[in-house]
């Protein structure tokens, strides 16, 4: 678990490095370690800040033991960064995109590791957004953007008030709510994934998808499992992958 500090920062090759290539104004300073082995990556990290004017600096890392645990896997490189800017429902609903949009709203995951896995896969798979409420979850923290290795700087994160308010607001604009219910009667496989503007919306794996929100769905799927669940990071990768084989079928690049 990280310790709280009153400075944004990033550390791990792979967000740092994703980071200077999607949104290098974000960082404000790369802190490399004395002695560390410079591999290609942490090359182009140096190269990257140099083309950027980020102000580079050697030290021992001494100073960020106040800041992480020791027994985080810092790779030799740390960032100090501006947070995540925060993209809203109405602001996403104005972006223009050919074909259909589909976003991933995700209802009371706290868990950074699952979530920061969500991103990546949603990032991945070509899903155009990823929707949190300011309630009942986790926020973009330096762990969620090492564990995404960076995605959070590929993929609008939305972050609203009520997600029932916001997904009303998405189905006024013709979107089709598919949530995930261990009861469905419906596998996620069995459903039609095009031609639409679609959300998948997944639960926390104590209380899964709200009764709220639920009630939204106009579809509910389900995953078979010879065992109880799986992780909800797992599943979601499962579904989204699902639907992007489809979309892909449907119309090849």
């Amino acid at each position: 678990m990280e310790k709280k500090s009153t400075e944004n920062y990033i550390y791990g090759k792979n967000p740092i490095y994703e980071c200077l290539l999607k949104n290098p104004k974000r960082i404000n300073k790369i802190f490399i370690q004395n002695g560390v082995f410079f591999d290609n990556r942490l090359k182009k990290i140096y190269n990257l800040a140099c083309e950027n004017k980020i102000n580079i600096q050697k030290t021992s890392f001494k100073k960020f033991d106040d800041i992480f645990e020791h027994d985080l896997n810092l790779q030799g490189v740390v960032a100090s960064v501006s947070p995540v800017e925060y993209t809203n429902i109405e602001d996403f609903l104005k972006t223009e995109k050919d074909g259909y949009k589909k976003i991933v709203i995700l209802d009371g995951i706290s868990d950074p590791h699952n979530f920061g896995a969500i991103i990546r896969t949603a990032a991945a798979a070509g899903f155009d957004a990823v929707m949190i409420s300011n309630h009942r979850s986790v926020s973009v923290t330096p762990l969620v953007e090492k564990i995404s290795s960076g995605a959070v700087n590929h993929i609008p994160i939305i972050k609203t008030s009520s997600l029932s308010a916001s997904i009303d607001l998405l189905k006024k604009n013709d979107f089709w709510v598919i949530a995930t219910q261990m009861e469905a009667k419906q596998n996620y496989y069995e459903i039609d994934y095009t031609d639409m503007n679609f959300a998948v919306v997944m639960g926390s794996e104590g209380s899964g998808i709200s009764k709220t929100i639920l009630n939204k769905a106009d579809f509910t799927i389900k995953l078979e499992s010879n065992f109880e669940s799986l992780n909800v990071s797992a599943a979601a990768a499962v579904i989204l992958y699902e639907a992007l084989r489809q979309i892909r079928i449907k119309s090849p690049l």
